[in-house]
């Protein structure tokens, strides 16, 4: 299991070797040594850096994906892709109007969302998240209720049934949720199944879906099924998503955006109006 109290600091070649392996499924250390132009040292000690935390699996003679079992360290996921994460974070702010109420599940995309919805005003949010609710305990014009149930140590999540109870009283107007994985066929894919059963209470207690996911989420695996696009009403994401994903956002009438390179949100391609 990694260890959750490492802290890595990506640099730009170890987020394209991420997506190196991720594209080919397992990628040798010379290939990577010709691919960076670096030396096999150079690469091994990457490849040994994001294996401590969980990002990559050592396999002989190269890395390859970790589990589908297993996420990566959350410490890890803080950093990683985080750009592309606050880009989409502002992207979903932008279509939060004041004085609505939302679900914000846990995710280090969402906690991003937190931070970008800070200059709205009125919002009532309800979370499973801490590190959420403590970003949104910040505006005192915001209502923030944290729901009961587990707190996971890893990440300061709630999980379990009491927090599906909670989850339960509610309906508000917009449940933004992040996710693990998104296979190619439309399924959403995570790792814990208590969380997916939380996350399936709030999708189903949400008049409409939002869910951030960067492009590394695409064709990844994980154990779970939460659901599928279908559920979703926009899918944020920073980069265009393979085809298939588009005309599924197409086929089930749902709105895609993907988040800008500058500060300017107007990229939006909506498919159902």
């Amino acid at each position: 299991m990694p260890n959750q109290q490492t802290r890595i600091e990506l640099n730009r070649r170890q987020e394209a070797m991420l997506d190196l392996v991720r594209q080919q499924g397992f990628i040798s250390v010379e290939a990577l040594a010709q691919h960076f132009q670096m030396t096999s040292q150079t690469i091994r000690r990457d490849i040994n850096a994001l294996c401590r935390v969980g990002l990559l699996r050592r396999y002989h003679g190269g890395a390859g994906l970790p589990s589908s079992v297993e996420n990566a360290a959350y410490t890890a996921r803080q950093v990683l892709c985080l750009q592309e994460k606050q880009r989409i974070a502002r992207a979903v702010a932008e279509q939060v109007p004041d004085q609505a109420s939302l679900f914000i599940t846990l995710g280090t995309t969402t906690e991003e969302v937190a931070k970008a919805l800070m200059d709205h005003r009125g919002l009532r949010v309800i979370t499973n998240n801490l590190n959420v609710a403590t970003i949104l305990s910040g505006n005192n014009s915001f209502e923030v209720i944290v729901a009961g149930g587990v707190v996971r140590q890893r990440d300061r999540g709630i999980t379990g049934e009491a927090t599906i109870d909670f989850i339960n009283q509610f309906k508000v107007d917009i449940g933004v949720i992040g996710i693990s994985g998104i296979d190619a066929d439309g399924t959403l894919l995570d790792f814990d199944y208590r969380e997916v059963r939380v996350q399936q209470a709030i999708i189903a207690n949400s008049r409409t879906v939002f869910l951030a996911a960067d492009h590394t989420k695409f064709g990844r695996n994980a154990l779970v099924r939460l659901g599928d696009l279908s559920q979703v009403n926009t899918l944020f994401t920073d980069a265009e998503p393979p085809g298939q994903i588009r005309r599924l956002m197409e086929e089930y009438g749902g709105a895609l955006v993907v988040a800008p390179e500058m500060q300017t949100l107007q990229d939006v391609s909506e498919f159902a109006k």
